[in-house]
């Protein structure tokens, strides 16, 4: 496959089905090549451990064989379980219109697996949670691969609608300055109207949104600014996104320290909690 793909991670949550129709909505509108992955962690043999201990020296041997005969076999069902997934995701992509996709299926850690294919990722797809993750929680993978990847990464967190309009939410700094040049220069927004939308001071806001509209104007992309008023940031945004329809925000992510993020909490978790739509990450 040529280098640049799309990556959807898929693992059979209730939003498998919308990871796979955003990643090939991106690869049709970039010409990216789209490949789907599946990835196995394996669990740690800690059960095994913990009661080779406090059983019977006669039965020991006897039950920890077992044991690993039921964790090879429960490896063997994921294995089983991962490639009809990815069957299935495969035939929906490809009904969609991508012409080129690959399937693949891997073990270990998803962070590392994500960072050796860094290079050759134009775009990752990503579900919000995982398969065992209940409604409201983000994905345990979620932060630390946002934050180990420095490519953009679209979280979702609803069923597919093609985004008619999207939001860039815009502060000037390094991040946001990443998520502003890829809506200027990617074809995958190219004909979407952008509300470019900063939350602070007036007399700031004139200065930053002007900077960021003559990137956009010169782009040809066809833009809005919009300030709002200063604030709590995430309840501004979800709130003007709601209101105005936005199928899709763009923005830079973890900007911060992560120590100042532990301390007085992440604006990028914050969003990811709240928003209703897509959220595209730039770090």
């Amino acid at each position: 496959m040529n280098n640049n793909y799309v990556l959807a991670c898929i693992d059979g949550a209730s939003l498998t089905t919308a990871v796979c129709d955003y990643a090939a909505w991106i690869s049709l509108r970039s010409g990216a090549p789209l490949k789907l992955l599946h990835n196995i962690e394996h669990r740690p043999q800690a059960a095994v451990a913990d009661l080779s201990g406090s059983i019977g020296l006669g039965s020991q041997e006897e039950l920890l064989k077992e044991l690993i005969e039921i964790e090879q076999q429960r490896n063997r069902l994921l294995m089983q379980k991962g490639k009809l997934m990815l069957d299935a995701a495969s035939q929906r992509v490809a009904q969609a219109g991508v012409a080129e996709v690959e399937a693949l299926q891997q073990h270990g850690s998803l962070q590392e697996s994500l960072v050796e294919q860094e290079e050759d990722i134009r775009v990752l797809v990503m579900g919000v949670r995982g398969e065992e993750h209940r409604e409201g929680k983000l994905g345990a993978h979620l932060e630390t691969v946002i934050r180990a990847l420095h490519k953009p990464v679209l979280v979702v967190n609803t069923e597919f609608s093609e985004p008619k309009k999207i939001m860039l939410a815009y502060d000037g700094h390094d991040a946001s300055r990443k998520a502003l040049d890829m809506v200027a220069s990617s074809s995958v927004f190219k004909g979407i109207p952008c509300h470019l939308v900063y939350v602070g001071d007036e007399s700031t806001a004139t200065t930053v949104l002007n900077e960021a509209a003559t990137v956009l104007q010169a782009a040809d992309v066809n833009y809005e600014l919009v300030n709002l008023p200063k604030g709590k940031s995430d309840e501004q945004l979800c709130q003007y996104q709601a209101e105005n329809d936005i199928g899709l925000t763009v923005m830079g992510a973890y900007s911060h320290h992560p120590l100042r993020d532990m301390l007085l909490g992440s604006f990028t978790a914050k969003m990811l909690h709240k928003t209703k739509r897509p959220l595209l990450l730039l770090r």
